[in-house]
């Protein structure tokens, strides 16, 4: 069977990106932001089952092979514990994250929470973040929640989807009214 390639290379980038941070192993070449400090990141997706298949995959390993947990982005020398959800077969909760720049020395510990935009955006206040990374289009509500959890830390947020919901208000975040206007036209 034939995947699609194109939904797999975002998912893979957000994931590569969001290892590095919870790492802090960032490669020679990597021109992005990078934390001098151990991260609290979220990764998220549309349900439990969504984010559990797609970035835990990605940054993990295989839901439902434990043995297998590390063989994703993060790698097994960096996985210092795991913890469980409770309403979906396979999900974790959360991963605290060996950080220190790779070597013998590691310097602190990063958290990675997994959530999903079905618990509404209620679910979504009060923590304070370096980073939100949302895989697939998230509701506007839940978007601009999540931005706010990054404003005291000076964080980051990324979106990897097709925005197969067309010109949504998440969309529309993303152009200039020049370019909605040009759109609109048809050119």
């Amino acid at each position: 069977m034939q995947r699609n390639s194109n939904a797999t290379c975002k998912t893979r980038a957000g994931g590569a990106e969001w290892a590095m941070h919870l790492t802090g192993r960032y490669p020679d070449w990597w021109t992005g932001k990078v934390f001098d400090t151990p991260v609290r990141l979220w990764a998220a997706g549309v349900t439990g089952e969504g984010t559990r298949d797609n970035p835990q995959r990605v940054l993990v390993g295989p839901p439902q092979q434990q043995a297998e947990w590390g063989t994703g982005m993060i790698p097994a020398d960096a996985i210092a514990e795991t913890v469980m959800g409770r309403n979906v077969p396979g999900a974790i909760d959360s991963v605290v994250v060996r950080w220190g720049g790779g070597g013998d020395v590691q310097a602190g510990e990063s958290v990675l929470s997994f959530k999903s935009y079905e618990k509404g955006r209620e679910k979504w206040q009060g923590e304070t973040l370096h980073g939100v990374w949302f895989d697939e289009e998230p509701p506007l509500d839940i978007y601009s929640e999540g931005l706010t959890r990054t404003n005291a830390t000076g964080g980051i947020t990324i979106v990897t989807f097709t925005p197969l919901l067309g010109m949504s208000d998440v969309v529309l975040r993303f152009l200039s009214a020049a370019e909605v206007e040009r759109i609109g036209k048809g050119e």
